[in-house]
């Protein structure tokens, strides 16, 4: 609400993403909200016992956003609403879910545009991650893989898994395309099967729960389209954050059944 000249004060549910050091006591923080989307800001006193675990990656909080100028960077201030991040220290294949996406979301939009459902879907992921982080280890992974789906559809770059890119067909979808991030069946693909990425069923229905090899295929798939078209047009990497989540991911598959997610010792 404006308050005079070039002043705006505002208040909105927000998503931290991300907290750097700025001078001895303040922070530069990035948030996600619904109506401007990814917005940053000053928190004063962010580096203290209370604001360090106010402004965690991954916690809702209620901000107030202050401008003084025009295209001054905003002052935030805040309160928790919901905390995710310290309730995933035991259980690092959750936490490593909650850091990707958290990077993902502060390094693959654009600053200041509104993304209402992006906004909603990350608010619902992050939250589910931080009520029941054992259920977290366990169910978390295929709704992080459809986040990252939303997430590629937000910046324009969404798979189109409606029917066969071939024959037009609807059911029977195994594969994607990787030139035109479209779905593919056996029959379609024919002799050029080795050349497509394959699609797991789990992301057809969300009837279908899939299993740990799936889910890195899942991981794999939104890969590739992260790394070409959100990141690769901009010359940038992936972020470690994912790359560590999917790592992560493949030793537990490698460990065998001991290493199943909840076991802290091979997720450590």
């Amino acid at each position: 609400m404006d308050k005079g000249g070039t002043s705006q004060d505002w208040e909105a549910p927000a998503l931290v993403l991300s907290t750097f050091p700025l001078g001895e006591t303040n922070a530069r923080v990035h948030v996600l909200t619904e109506e401007h989307g990814l917005l940053h800001g000053v928190a004063y006193g962010a580096r203290s016992r209370a604001g360090s675990a106010l402004w965690q990656p991954g916690n809702v909080v209620k901000v107030r956003f202050q401008i003084r100028s025009a295209g001054a960077m905003p002052r935030l201030s805040g309160e928790l609403l919901y905390g995710s991040s310290f309730r995933l220290l035991d259980t690092p294949l959750a936490l490593s879910m909650l850091q990707s996406v958290c990077v993902l979301a502060d390094t693959a939009l654009p600053e200041g545009e509104p993304c209402p459902a992006l906004f909603a879907k990350t608010l619902k992921l992050l939250t589910f991650l931080g009520i029941d982080p054992p259920l977290s280890e366990r169910e978390g992974l295929p709704q992080v893989v459809r986040w990252e789906m939303a997430l590629l559809a937000d910046l324009g770059f969404g798979l189109n898994m409606s029917c066969c890119a071939v024959t037009g067909a609807t059911t029977g979808l195994r594969y994607i395309s990787p030139r035109t991030g479209r779905a593919v069946t056996d029959e379609g693909a024919g002799e050029w099967k080795d050349r497509l990425l394959p699609l797991p069923a789990f992301l057809l229905s969300d009837q279908d729960v899939g299993t740990m090899a799936d889910w890195l295929a899942g991981l794999q798939l939104t890969r590739y389209f992260l790394v070409r078209d959100a990141y690769g047009q901009r010359h940038a990497p992936l972020p470690a954050a994912r790359e560590r989540l999917e790592a992560r991911v493949m030793r537990v598959i490698e460990g065998g059944a001991a290493d199943r997610p909840g076991s802290r010792e091979c997720l450590a």
